[in-house]
């Protein structure tokens, strides 16, 4: 089977929902040359390595490094992997996490995890979720990567300083080098220091660097996403290979064979020119939800800018929902048909489940559900996809699809992968600084002020 993911936008156009909503090829004409312009900027940064998540992908030392840890760390039998981090320390995990990785799988035996782990990602500082992850997970038996480029995101170092103690007091400072793993800035000349370096030098610990020139919501192919990922066993190989992929595919700036510039144009043109300044993503299968909400940050913060790189005040970037299908076609698309018409609904669609599922003959009092006798719940979430966008499409409410022909590591990758170098161009399209979020800064300060640090 062709592992290609695809782009449909017919439902996008103004053929199919009017000229006031859809895009016409005027517009598509029109824009063209200014992805071209972009396009030639995005790769004189990347040959420049002013942003590296381009080529996270192959960096054969750091896979090397995270896959050998991760053996000799799976070798001591840890029963949980709890990852402490926040924003882009932690989403892109969850993503992969609910992706790539049975449903229910922390409940399932040791022995149906094929010896590997339990995991839990600490994502915030809610005690009383923080307090129940601690009685759960016993530090004997636990493995903590905190995650933190500076190592001053208070909420991560928050967690640490419970963790540290808790082992200290449970298993002993002499063994913590066993429990926690650290990954966070570079040490070099040229890199700011992290707070979590004199942690390591403190303990020994094993240590992971992710690139200066890589944000945390452009890391999840760093080792922030792939030393977890190694720990669960997910396919390392047919990740990597799925990013190897999309990146060829990204490699041109013709649109109608780049699917990143491609929705990053459409995406581009619904905001400015058609009034749909929020963008919903609507995964049509369960292991994709936290993909969307991974998605949120990588939108958000990379497009939400209130200066343009000229200078100029602009208050720009859609904002960025999710959604789940079929559940929230009995919550949210009530107001999506027949609500405001300042939506782009981005359906992520999965051509072959791995299990088909058959309802049976079954209730047979009740004839009203006679058609869906012998047919298969594959069918029905297929029904209510079309469904869903054939009604969306009677509003005259664009729709633009991404179609993976299974879940897999080496799919799931591409998606990955074409959603960050569609932000990049997006961002070129904006005209604003993709990389920062001086926005979040800020109440980062004013927090730390609060607690009576400084700064």
């Amino acid at each position: 089977m062709n592992q290609d993911i695809r782009i449909d936008i017919a439902r996008a156009k103004s053929a199919a929902v009017g000229q006031p909503h859809g895009i016409t090829p005027a517009e598509f004409d029109e824009i063209e040359p200014h992805i071209a312009e972009a396009h030639a900027i995005l790769c004189k940064e990347r040959e420049n390595k002013a942003y590296g998540f381009w080529d996270l992908y192959k960096d054969e030392a750091a896979f090397q490094s995270v896959e050998n840890a991760a053996a000799d760390f799976l070798n001591r039998g840890y029963e949980n992997l709890v990852i402490l981090g926040i924003g882009g320390s932690a989403l892109g995990t969850t993503a992969l996490t609910t992706a790539l990785l049975p449903p229910f799988y922390n409940l399932m035996t040791r022995r149906r995890r094929k010896n590997h782990p339990r995991i839990f990602v600490m994502d915030n500082i809610d005690p009383v979720t923080f307090r129940t992850m601690m009685r759960l997970c016993s530090p004997e038996k636990t493995l903590y990567n905190v995650i933190s480029k500076s190592g001053g995101t208070a909420e991560t170092m928050s967690q640490l300083m419970i963790v540290v103690e808790m082992i200290e007091k449970k298993v002993g400072a002499e063994a913590m080098a066993e429990h926690v793993v650290v990954t966070s800035n570079p040490r070099s000349d040229d890199a700011p220091p992290s707070h979590l370096h004199p942690v390591a030098d403190q303990y020994k610990l094993t240590e992971f660097t992710v690139p200066l020139n890589v944000g945390g919501r452009f890391s999840v192919f760093s080792p922030v996403g792939m030393f977890p990922a190694a720990m669960l066993g997910m396919d390392i190989d047919g990740i990597r290979e799925g990013c190897a992929a999309m990146d060829q595919r990204c490699a041109t700036s013709d649109l109608k064979e780049n699917p990143a510039y491609l929705r990053a144009a459409v995406q581009y043109l619904m905001d400015t020119a058609k009034d749909k300044n929020i963008s919903v993503m609507m995964p049509y299968a369960d292991s994709l939800r936290d993909v969307a909400d991974w998605y949120r940050q990588l939108w958000a913060e990379s497009l939400g800018k209130r200066w343009s790189l000229d200078g100029e005040e602009v208050y720009t970037g859609q904002t960025p929902v999710k959604a789940l299908g079929a559940t929230d076609q009995h919550s949210q698309i009530q107001l999506y048909r027949e609500g405001p018409n300042d939506k782009i609904i981005n359906i992520l669609e999965v051509r072959k489940f791995d299990t088909n599922l058959r309802i049976p003959d079954t209730l047979g009092s009740i004839k009203s559900l006679d058609y869906l006798r012998g047919s298969t719940m594959n069918k029905l979430m297929a029904a209510e996809l079309r469904g869903t966008m054939d009604a969306l499409k009677l509003s005259k409410r664009p729709v633009s699809r991404i179609v993976l022909p299974r879940i897999n590591g080496h799919t799931v990758a591409q998606l990955l992968y074409m959603l960050e170098v569609e932000t990049a161009m997006a961002g070129r399209l904006y005209n604003v600084n993709t990389f920062d979020q001086p926005g979040v800064e800020e109440g980062k300060q004013i927090a730390r002020r609060l607690m009576g640090g400084q700064g």
